[in-house]
């Protein structure tokens, strides 16, 4: 399984990118500069370290994602059940729901996803 690890500031970062991709690494620059109050090393330090974990590219001076957030999102929910559940979803769900806080219409949901997984394994 990847494994991306982000801190707080690189999230907030990143997520900066892909409200507004594709965008030219000087506008992020000073929008960064409003936002997080970083100057230009700064900014390009992080983008850097986020280039090199395979989130995004800087090509031509244009800054896009290599990964969309649901994808980073995906592997960051997958990381949790791993480290906290040794991979158990049926773990992970039984934690979840033990104080009763899922609803029908979300059971219904969950019962639907599961349905049509089956199904593709057909």
């Amino acid at each position: 399984m990847q494994k991306i690890e982000l801190g707080e500031v690189q999230e907030r970062f990143a997520n900066i990118i892909w409200e507004l991709e594709p965008i030219k690494s000087m506008e992020l620059m000073k929008i960064c500069k409003e936002r997080l109050e970083w100057n230009k090393s700064t900014t390009f330090t992080v983008l850097r370290k986020l280039c090199e974990k395979g989130l995004f590219k800087n090509e031509n001076g244009v800054v896009t994602s290599l990964m969309s957030k649901e994808e980073f999102a995906g592997i960051k929910s997958r990381q949790f059940v791993q480290e906290h559940f040794k991979g158990s979803l049926p773990a992970f769900l039984a934690a979840f729901v033990s104080d009763k806080t899922v609803s029908e219409k979300e059971a219904d949901e969950i019962r639907s996803m599961i349905d049509d997984y089956k199904k593709s394994l057909n």
